[in-house]
Order: structure tokens, then sequence, then C-alpha cells
């Protein structure tokens, strides 16, 4: 989701929620610890230089049970990182405390942002020759060298 998406989304809620993949809803108190840009350069499997710009907000549970974000809050948190960082209108990322820090993408039901898995992936499929699809193989039509049969003496 675009931090355009997120902040158009802000500007018609009265609360500002997120919940897990599982329905597990981020605590109504947690708080918004950090906005910001992270970039990302690497080389992949098959050699190509790649880079990677997403902005990133970072959720902490405080324990905090007297305050709660509302959304012009967090959109003036935004407004203040795209001033004082210069983040353009990039693709967000989620940092969440689970067993350990959880990177998800964001996603919205029409009350709350959804925080959904990032899965890693072969970026140069095609250098690895990883078939896309799973070849499906019947297990009675292979044929094995030096076969055992009944009588035929390898047994």
């Amino acid at each position: 989701m675009k931090l355009s998406t997120i902040k158009n989304h802000l500007s018609n809620l009265e609360t500002v929620n997120f919940q897990l993949q599982d329905g597990t809803s981020v605590p109504a108190h947690f708080h918004v610890t950090e906005v910001g840009i992270v970039n990302k350069k690497f080389v992949d499997c098959g050699g190509i230089l790649r880079e990677e710009n997403v902005a990133n907000f970072q959720l902490w549970d405080a324990n905090d049970f007297d305050h709660r974000l509302k959304p012009q809050k967090l959109l003036n948190i935004i407004a203040l990182s795209e001033k004082v960082l210069g983040i353009k209108d990039l693709e967000v990322e989620v940092e969440y405390q689970g067993g350990t820090i959880g990177k998800y993408d964001l996603d919205f039901n029409g009350t709350s942002f959804l925080l959904l898995p990032k899965m890693t992936d072969c970026l140069a499929k095609d250098k690895c020759a990883i078939p896309t699809e799973k070849v499906k193989v019947n297990l009675a039509n292979i044929v094995l060298e030096n076969d055992c049969k009944p009588g035929g003496g390898c047994c």
C-alpha cells in the first residue's frame, strides 16, 4: 500500500486500528515510534544490482493505556516525516514486535489496516532455472535403472 493511500484512509477514520492476518488486533494503545525511509541496495542471486526504497512505520505496544493514536496525529507525523526526510509516495512496510521484529505489507478492510506477512522470493528465477509450477509426476510411471522385479535375481 502506498503512503498516499494510507493518508487517504486516515482522513476518513475516527480511530487507527491495525490487525494481524489471524484476526488479532494490535493493542489500541500502540504508538508509532518511527516513520522513515528504508533503502536496501543489494545483489540478487543472479548477480543483478537492485535497490529498494520503502516508507517504514514501526508500531510499539507501550502499555500506555492513557493515550491512543488518533488519525490526525498520525497524519501529522507522516507530514513531518515527508517534510524532514523527503519521503515520496512509497510503498509502506510496517514493523511490529512479535517473537522478533516482523515486517509486514499493508492492506485495508474498511475499518482497520491489515498487517500482511512479507514473503521472501527469488528475484532471478530465470538465472536459477526454478520452475514456476510444480511438476506433477505419477510415481507408477517412473522407470528406474536396475529395476528390481520379483524373480529377477536382484533381491
